[in-house]
């Protein structure tokens, strides 16, 4: 069999954990800082992981993930 394509935009986006879930980086730490509060700045800094339903999809998205 050939081998499956992977989406280079989700794999940019996303990575898998090992234990299977998806980690993204949060948006708006790039710019006006100067507004946002220092605690919610570094909460930003942090990965987040993504809700399993949308999980799902972006799973699909990367076959070799």
């Amino acid at each position: 069999m050939p081998k499956m394509k992977t989406r280079k935009s989700a794999a940019k986006r996303y990575n898998l954990t090992s234990t299977g879930k998806v980690k993204f980086k949060k948006l708006g730490l790039r710019h006006i800082l100067t507004k946002k509060s220092r605690n919610r700045k570094r909460k930003l800094g942090q990965p987040g992981i993504l809700a399993e339903s949308e999980a799902r999809r972006v799973r699909t998205m990367l076959p070799y993930g």
